[in-house]
């Protein structure tokens, strides 16, 4: 469940699993309870309690590098659609150095997504290409890869244990990519709450090296949605890690479709 299997990295959306796992959100339980052994059903359960048409945020970045130094960035976060069938722009307003630029992420339920990245300065967009999707993005911990939105089908799920996450209760499941899914994780490892089906953690894997992890804090309620209103990458090679703040949260707002274009980067 890398980078975003469910928008329980909304988001993060996702990241993560979830892809976008910017951010991480669940909605609230429907009364249906899956078999605990069952990591597929579990994390298809937690994508649909996810769904919803669309979402827009406010974020604030602060950065946090080996030698001590902190930076902060803003960004505004939109998606229209949900899952692997959504497009996203994140886009930055501050410092003055990045405001404008921007990031079009195109998901796609059979395969890595598309990003453009447009950069105001230039006047200029360029593809992302995915032998590139590893690198991080603008100086945070999270690469351009942790900025999808995945479908629960595009890995293979299993149930590996349950462990206590800050006293709750957590399904322990381990991910893989399938395929015909491009990825620089090997692996990972999602903890999601059995009481609300809400994701505290995510440990991604290359090879047999836990090499990000991500935890997800400050969990609330947003119009019915379990939303995690700050999320912490670390980049353990790295030894630095990057806060994730969400401010001003709202699904279902009023969005098109033909904003989520290249040519609309160019336009705003």
């Amino acid at each position: 469940m890398t980078s975003a299997t469910l928008r329980m990295i909304a988001g993060c959306a996702g990241c993560l699993v979830a892809v976008a796992w910017l951010p991480v959100s669940l909605r609230q339980p429907t009364g249906t309870v899956f078999a605990a052994d069952d990591g597929r059903r579990i994390v298809a359960e937690a994508q649909q309690r996810a769904t919803s048409k669309s979402m827009r945020y406010q974020g604030r970045l602060t950065a946090f590098d080996t030698g001590g130094r902190v930076t902060e960035k803003r960004w505004t976060y939109e998606r229209f659609g949900s899952h692997g069938r959504s497009r996203a722009v994140l886009r930055f307003t501050s410092p003055a150095e990045v405001d404008g630029v921007a990031l079009l992420i195109v998901n796609h339920p059979d395969r890595a997504s598309d990003q453009w990245m447009w950069t105001p300065a230039i006047q200029r967009e360029r593809r992302i290409a995915l032998q590139d999707r590893s690198t991080r993005f603008f100086g945070t911990d999270f690469s351009f890869e942790d900025l999808e939105e995945r479908d629960a089908e595009q890995e293979d799920h299993t149930l590996v244990g349950e462990e206590a996450i800050d006293g709750a209760v957590c399904w322990k499941i381990q991910s893989t990519p399938r395929r015909s899914r491009t990825s620089q994780y090997s692996k990972s490892i999602i903890w999601i709450r059995k009481d609300i089906y809400a994701p505290v953690r995510l440990d991604a894997y290359v090879k047999d090296d836990v090499v990000r992890r991500r935890i997800n804090a400050n969990l609330q309620q947003v119009q019915g949605i379990w939303t995690a209103r700050e999320v912490t990458m670390t980049d353990l090679r790295r030894g630095s890690r990057t806060r994730l703040s969400l401010d001003e949260v709202a699904y279902d707002v009023p969005l098109r479709d033909e904003d989520f274009t290249v040519q609309a980067l160019r336009r705003r």
